[in-house]
């Protein structure tokens, strides 16, 4: 069972540390082009997963939600702090750096499509292995991808969808920042508590994440050959 228990681990780190380091490295990344350079003078425009870890979101929440054979994984990763003031177009560039984390984790999930097309040259021992680190990669990525473009901010789709909104809509959006995440757990973990005890059977998290990521991720297999 501890065994079961470090090989499920060895096959999960190494996807989701890369999924969510790109995702904000990303984001760090297009804000200093477009002229903040916060999250660079901060070391945030980096590939090393430390600088990217938030306690909760990247360690303990999935960490229970693993314990507890969760059919999906819920975290996130530290923010990357951007300056909206400083980038030169402010709304349109607010967009841009929104859309590079979940562009660049489908672009990994895509790329990891094409990888298993050549892991049969790599030694038995190892090949499924790292089939699985890939599949595993695939499925993170385009979870983090999709959950991220829920239009509820502090998620990117929701900082896109206050670049996008005209007054008074976008300021009511952004004015619900602060409480983002406590909208998200009860969209995710309350409220699917709640129906289940009510007696009713209504899969929410099935309907509103999984089977659009699984839809997603038959798209990539279709377009990476597999």
């Amino acid at each position: 069972m501890f065994y079961d228990l470090l090989y499920n681990l060895s096959i999960w780190i190494l996807p989701v540390a890369t999924a969510i380091t790109f995702h904000e490295a990303a984001h760090g990344y297009v804000a200093f082009k477009l002229g903040d350079n916060t999250a660079k003078t901060l070391g945030r425009v980096t590939f090393n997963p430390v600088r990217h870890i938030d306690i909760w979101g990247t360690l303990i929440i999935p960490a229970i939600l693993f314990f507890l054979k969760s059919p999906f994984l819920f975290g996130w990763a530290k923010p990357v702090p951007i300056v909206f003031s400083q980038l030169r177009k402010p709304k349109r560039d607010m967009i841009l750096v929104a859309v590079s984390g979940p562009a660049i984790n489908l672009l990994i999930a895509l790329t990891c499509g094409f990888i298993l097309h050549i892991v049969f040259i790599l030694p038995n021992g190892i090949q499924n292995w790292v089939i699985q680190n890939l599949q595993n990669a695939i499925f993170i990525n385009i979870m983090l991808s999709f959950f991220n473009m829920l239009p509820i901010p502090p998620l990117d789709g929701g900082r896109i969808a206050i670049g996008l909104l005209p007054e008074p809509f976008s300021s009511l959006l952004s004015g619900l920042e602060r409480f983002g995440i406590l909208i998200l757990l009860s969209i995710l973990i309350i409220l699917p508590w709640l129906i289940s005890i009510m007696g009713f059977d209504f899969k929410l998290v099935r309907w509103l994440l999984l089977e659009p990521v699984w839809l997603i991720i038959e798209m990539i297999g279709y377009l990476s050959g597999n």
